[in-house]
């Protein structure tokens, strides 16, 4: 018996549909702001930290930017307090990534 049969015999009533689901996909757009966003250099137990604030959109929209920022540079990072902490030294390509997006940067620190 395989998994068909064992399926119309829970469900009898159950017509099967060959016809393929339609998955609609929506572009997400980020709320594009009037302040610039703080990306700054710190050192943490040792470490180069670079940290982004300053977002004023809402905070899911900013961790999915977090996100894509952390595939694209292919690093480590966390979103926390509103910041977003990147591993490393990354300002110069974080703030060009910033800008292909429409966002106004600042950069912050040594």
């Amino acid at each position: 018996m395989d998994f068909k049969d064992q399926l119309k015999n829970l469900f009898p009533d159950h017509v099967e549909s060959n016809e393929p689901e339609e998955v609609h996909k929506e572009d997400h757009v980020l709320y594009v702001q009037k302040e610039p966003m703080i990306c700054k250099f710190e050192k943490r137990k040792g470490k180069a930290t670079t940290i982004i604030e300053g977002y004023e959109g809402s905070d899911e929209d900013f961790k999915i930017l977090a996100k894509e920022i952390k595939t694209k540079l292919s690093v480590g990072g966390t979103f926390k307090d509103d910041s977003i902490i990147i591993q490393g030294d990354y300002r110069d390509k974080i703030m060009a990534i910033l800008k292909e997006k429409g966002f106004k940067t600042k950069r912050v620190g040594g």
